[in-house]
């Protein structure tokens, strides 16, 4: 009879297990989307044996199923054996970081963020940090885009050492020659420069600001807005002033031939206007804002006039 009832309970698991190979994508959606009550029913050990190698092995196939194992992977590390154990959803999601489809990699860098978060400084150093410099020194550019997303969350809880090989991959990726890459790179400095303190701010991560603030494709000009109010708020505000470079940038943005750039420190000006002294404001900004006012492009314009509240 318990050989029986065993049976019946396993049946299901049979059944999803076969719903993850099956030939119509709808039933394997729903599968992935049920991988939670496969990992339960097969417990911890057998999940971490079975079925995330199984999964490792499964990041051939449509984009909407990968982009939802991505996803689930995020949320699976109570059914491994929980944060001890955590490290073993890395290789999956790895891979699915290397897809071409940008939504799949996008759910894979989040979850891998996810769990980063809860596993032990061992296992960051470990498992977490090599799969970020895989990735980055990695020959096809979409690893590159994913890791320059995975470098903020893993640095808070690196040693000193690991820190400083952190900083210099994210300068290669600042320099490296796809533009869809530094773009990336620009999309995630700011966070990064959040997490150190002022005197590496100062002295490695504005030269990386300048590097992107100066590329020759606007699209990663306009994103350097942002990294440019992370560094004015990590940089106390009496040592801005002996900061040229910086200052220089800034003038730059606010006179950048091209209008998207123009209107993206247009839409950012209170924030930049918070984030640096007074002396700046009254000597720099002030005269650009009357300026962006008088812009010939009427996104700028209406931008920088919605601006005046916060003036």
């Amino acid at each position: 009879m318990d050989t029986q009832s065993q049976s019946d309970e396993l049946y299901p698991i049979a059944v999803l297990i076969d719903e993850l190979k099956h030939d119509d994508v709808l039933l394997r959606l729903n599968a992935i989307r049920r991988l939670s009550t496969i990992a339960l029913a097969l417990g911890s050990d057998r999940t971490r044996d079975e079925l995330i190698p199984f999964l490792d092995e499964s990041v051939e196939d449509e984009d909407e199923v990968l982009t939802a194992l991505s996803d689930e992977l995020g949320g699976f590390v109570e059914y491994v054996g929980g944060p001890e154990y955590g490290h073993v959803l890395l290789s999956p999601l790895e891979n699915l970081a290397a897809i071409e489809e940008p939504l799949v990699r996008e759910k894979a860098v989040e979850s891998l963020n996810k769990i980063c978060e809860q596993l032990s400084q061992e296992q960051v150093e470990q498992y977490f940090i090599p799969l970020t410099l895989r990735l980055s020194k990695a020959d096809w550019f979409t690893s590159k885009i994913s890791a320059t997303g995975l470098y903020s969350v893993p640095y808070t809880r690196a040693t000193a050492a690991s820190q400083e090989s952190l900083r210099q991959h994210f300068s290669q990726l600042v320099h490296d020659d796809t533009p869809m890459v530094r773009r990336q790179a620009a999309n995630n400095l700011a966070k990064f420069v959040k997490a150190m303190p002022a005197t590496i701010v100062i002295e490695e991560m504005i030269p990386l600001f300048q590097r992107l603030a100066n590329d020759d494709q606007d699209s990663v000009r306009l994103l350097t807005v942002e990294v440019l109010i992370a560094i004015a708020e990590a940089v106390p505000k009496e040592q801005q002033s002996s900061h040229g470079v910086l200052l220089t940038a800034l003038r730059s943005l606010f006179e950048d031939k091209s209008w998207r750039v123009r209107y993206m420190v247009a839409d950012r000006f209170e924030k930049i206007a918070k984030a640096v002294d007074e002396e700046v404001v009254g000597r720099d900004l002030v005269p650009a804002f009357i300026k962006l006012l008088k812009d010939t492009e009427a996104e700028v314009r209406s931008a920088i006039a919605g601006q005046i509240p916060g003036q």
